[in-house]
Formats: structure tokens, sequence, C-alpha cells
């Protein structure tokens, strides 16, 4: 019997980076409960410091490429989740959500090197943690 995967969406302005970050953390941790996807409302090519982080964390990337946000305009999901405060003002229509989240952090590609990118990839980690812990609870805790 299969279970029915939670559909989750996370958004930025590039798709390039933060998003693609977030997409490929959530598949590596929570795969088994979550179908991953990224977009983004300016959708670029993906940053190689992004995905050196990755690979440096030993999270796999070979699923990532960028894509704009209007191929996900006749899905639904779960949760939609920005990652920036200029994807949520550009996002204009979005997919259906039963939740929308807003995530703020700071874009790694205006600053020099892989640090910034290491440091993102930290802080999507951490909050990933406290959403699965919080989606978790909320799950079981359901009538």
């Amino acid at each position: 019997m299969s279970v029915m995967k939670f559909q989750i969406l996370f958004v930025c302005v590039g798709n390039s980076a933060r998003s693609q970050m977030a997409e490929a953390l959530l598949r590596h941790m929570a795969g088994d409960i979550f179908d991953v996807y990224s977009a983004g409302t300016q959708a670029e090519t993906v940053d190689a410091r992004a995905l050196n982080a990755l690979l440096e964390a030993g999270i796999p990337v070979d699923h990532l490429e960028a894509k704009p946000i209007s191929v996900f305009a006749d899905r639904s999901f779960d949760y939609v989740i920005t990652l920036c405060d200029k994807a949520l003002l550009e996002c204009g229509p979005t997919p259906a959500s039963r939740e929308y989240l807003t995530w703020n952090f700071a874009d790694p590609k205006l600053r020099e090197g892989i640090k910034p990118f290491e440091t993102t990839l930290h802080e999507i980690r951490e909050r990933i943690k406290m959403f699965l812990l919080i989606h978790n609870k909320k799950n079981t805790m359901a009538p």
C-alpha cells in the first residue's frame, strides 16, 4: 500500500540557490513523507556554489534544476514556502496550497565565495528541522 506524501513547493526569485538548497535538504531529510519541488518567480540557472555547498554536506544534487513558478500553476500543494520577501511580493498567483509560509533568508549570491552558501544551507537546515518537528506533531495529533 502506498502512502500519500505531503506536497511542498519552495519558492524564491531565481530558483538558483535558497529554494534549490531547501528542496534538496527536505528531500534528503524527509523524502519519505514529502514530495518536494522548488521554483522561481524569475528562474535563473542553479548557482554552482549552491550545488557545491550541498555536495560538501553529502546531499545529492542530480535532480536539481531551475524552474519558473508557472510550471506548477495547475498543481495543488500542502505547503508553499517562500524563502525571501521579494519572492513573496512577486509571487502573484501561486499554486493552490493548504498552507503558505514565509521564511526570509538573505541571498547568498550577493556575497563572494562559498561560505555564504554554507551559512545559508545551515540556516535552512535548522528551519527545516523546526518545520519537521511542528509538522510531525500537528499530524500525529490530528483526529
